[in-house]
């Protein structure tokens, strides 16, 4: 086997990795060897993210600047050991009533995997898939805060207090926020895992049109773009049995290695910032996981 192309061992699993000198992020040179190093470094913390969730891919054989492609089905060449479950797609998503062969990633040897496959992205639903095969009710509800320009964080800041309040008066207390990686934030409620998903959905749908009517000059709860502007869009509908959002932890493949980033409430504020990978696992290192204590 060429020094490009090796077989390492990762908790007892054998793993390819090949071009690990491979820069994914030109802008930055982050290359695919630096990409594993993060995932080693929060693997404590994203993989109770994974745990029990089908993951679709979105990746970057070639890095950042080339093309990128969805994958929700097993590839071909996947590793034996490798954790995967036959499901029917859900209804509602592209494929809805294909039966889909859906991987899921349980270790650190899957984190390692998914990297070399330059499966930047990972995406996961809101309801986990027991271990003998069953889909579980939703066990968290995600409100997505995108926010229409001139919009941007500091907006999102404001609306995620609003949305927090809302959520509490009703039960939901461990409520976490994540800076998106991208444009926007996420907060994720923990749930009983009691309710069935359209349950949560309509749920969610609710709660967004109340706050929208509440705050009409700050939010909307519908995608029309015509009267999104200067305001935070909450985007109940990720919680759709066929939706997915980006997983706690994971990378963006935007520009620079940005992070769909956990944060502490005392950090939701003017001036909040999108983190980078090397920012994530040095906070995560120092100051652990806002999940662990919500």
């Amino acid at each position: 086997m060429s020094p490009e192309r090796q077989v390492v061992d990762v908790g007892g699993r054998a793993v390819r990795v090949s071009h690990l000198d491979k820069v994914m992020y030109p802008v930055t040179g982050t290359t695919k060897a630096e990409v594993m190093d993060y995932l080693v470094r929060v693997a404590d913390a994203i993989l109770p993210q994974l745990a029990g969730r089908p993951v679709t891919r979105i990746r970057w054989p070639g890095g950042v600047a080339s093309e990128k492609f969805f994958e929700k089905n097993t590839p071909r060449g996947a590793p034996e050991w490798l954790r995967r479950q036959r499901l029917r797609a859900a209804p509602g998503s592209d494929d809805e009533g294909a039966e889909l062969e859906l991987p899921f990633i349980d270790d650190l040897a899957g984190l390692v995997w998914a990297a070399n496959q330059g499966a930047l992205e990972l995406h996961t639903p809101q309801w986990r898939v027991g271990p003998r095969g069953g889909v579980r009710p939703p066990d968290r509800l995600v409100v997505d805060l995108d926010p229409g320009p001139p919009a941007g964080l500091d907006e999102c800041a404001r609306v995620a207090h609003l949305v927090a309040d809302r959520l509490r008066e009703d039960g939901l207390t461990a409520i976490v926020p994540v800076t998106s990686g991208s444009k926007g934030m996420q907060l994720y409620a923990e749930l009983p895992g009691t309710e069935g998903v359209m349950g949560v959905r309509q749920y969610a749908h609710d709660i967004a049109y109340e706050l929208a009517a509440a705050h009409p000059k700050l939010l909307v709860a519908v995608m029309r773009k015509e009267i999104r502007g200067g305001k935070v869009l909450l985007d109940w509908s990720q919680n759709h049995p066929a939706k997915t959002t980006i997983t706690p932890y994971s990378l963006r493949g935007r520009d620079r290695p940005w992070v769909a980033a956990p944060r502490w409430w005392d950090e939701v504020e003017p001036g909040m910032v999108h983190l980078t990978a090397t920012e994530v696992a040095a906070r995560f290192a120092e100051r652990g996981d806002p999940f662990a204590g919500a």
